[in-house]
C-alpha cells in the first residue's frame, strides 16, 4: 500500500505515546467481557483527546487493522467500518 511506512511520523503526537500498550490491546491471557469493557474505554478515553485521532484511524483502516484500539475505535467497530463481518 502506498503512502504507508511502518512508523508514520503522527504517531509521534499521538495521546497514546508512552501508554502502556495494554489500554489499547487485550493481554496474551483471556479476558474477562466486563474487562475488556473497561479496557477498551480507557483507551477511548485516551483517544477522545488526541490530536491525531482521525490520522489513526485512517491508519488502521488501510491497513485494515482488527486488532485493539485504534483512532477511538475498537477491533469489531472497524471490522464494521471496512465492511468484514463483526
Amino acid at each position: 500500500m502506498a503512502g504507508i511506512c511502518a512508523f508514520p511520523a503522527w504517531q509521534e503526537q499521538g495521546a497514546c505515546r508512552g501508554s502502556s500498550a495494554q489500554e489499547f490491546f487485550p493481554p496474551s491471557a483471556n479476558e474477562r467481557r466486563d474487562e475488556k469493557r473497561r479496557r477498551e474505554l480507557r483507551a477511548k478515553s485516551i483517544c477522545a483527546r488526541c490530536a491525531v485521532r482521525d490520522e489513526c484511524l485512517d491508519y488502521a483502516l488501510q491497513l485494515r487493522d482488527v486488532h485493539g484500539i485504534w483512532g477511538g475505535t475498537s477491533a469489531i467497530e472497524r471490522r464494521r467500518m471496512i465492511g468484514l463481518s463483526a
